[in-house]
């Protein structure tokens, strides 16, 4: 469909995942597309995925060092000739009951979740600003960035800063035509909720193997969990002219899990 036609973006948390399936659906629609993560086989799932048609280029970053984002803008510059479309897609969870939260614990999920995406906001958009022409900045949030879940507070917390910190760039960055959106995923079957679920059966908040799936997932409208190319359809709305008009907004997509 190219609605996003040599347009040139970065997707983080792009080794797997939601991450992943962003990245190939903007290739499939016509963007440059450099795979970021902190992962050091990402230059070779960036190859791999190239091997399908499309330009992709792989960066490893870690989204937490203001240095390290800027050299891989400046990377990315270098290669595309300029940054149109920024997904600050990374993130972490570590659960812990509500009373046993530590502060390195919500420090590790804060400066990841919270600060690095601010980083990435700020660092895409001087970049945008810089070259002129505006830019799409699209920010990961989740259900959690709408209630809290007693086991998993810390990333309640970092996804409710996600909010924040979309409504604020937008309001910042408006004058400099870049909109600063967000997508909300419910439960998606990626790696990341293979080890929470790992995670949760150690802290005791589940007994056995997908239990904790199952639970969070029950009241699903839709029936089901959802697949990382569930996520796609929106983010590509996010990422194209299509949504133009509309900036420091939230799309819920989970399924009906959360109605607000």
């Amino acid at each position: 469909m190219d609605r996003v036609k040599d347009k040139t973006c970065i997707v983080t948390g792009a080794a797997r995942g939601m991450g992943h399936a962003i990245g190939m659906a903007l290739m499939r629609e016509g963007a440059n597309v450099v795979f970021a993560d902190i992962d050091n086989k990402v230059g070779q799932i960036a190859e791999e995925a190239a091997k399908g048609g499309g330009a992709a280029y792989g960066i490893q970053v870690d989204i937490r060092d203001r240095q390290q984002v800027r050299a891989m803008i400046d990377e990315t510059v270098e290669k595309f000739g300029r940054l149109d479309i920024k997904f600050n897609n990374a993130g972490m969870n570590k659960p812990m009951n509500f009373m046993d939260v530590t502060e390195d614990n919500w420090n590790s999920i804060m400066n990841l979740n919270g600060l690095g995406v601010l980083i990435g906001i700020q660092e895409s958009a001087r970049q945008m600003i810089k070259q002129g022409g505006g830019g799409k900045i699209i920010n990961t949030a989740s259900i959690a960035s709408r209630q809290g879940f007693d086991n998993v507070a810390p990333y309640c917390a970092s996804k409710f800063a996600v909010v924040s910190l979309t409504q604020s760039a937008a309001r910042a960055l408006s004058g400099d035509n870049i909109t600063v959106n967000g997508f909300a995923p419910g439960v998606v079957n990626t790696p990341l909720w293979e080890q929470l679920d790992l995670d949760l059966m150690e802290i005791g908040a589940s007994e056995r193997p997908g239990q904790a799936m199952e639970e969070f997932s029950a009241n699903i409208l839709k029936g089901r969990v959802a697949t990382p190319d569930d996520i796609t359809g929106t983010a590509m709305y996010l990422a194209s002219s299509d949504s133009d008009y509309m900036t420091g907004q939230i799309v819920m997509i989970d399924g009906g899990m959360t109605l607000v």
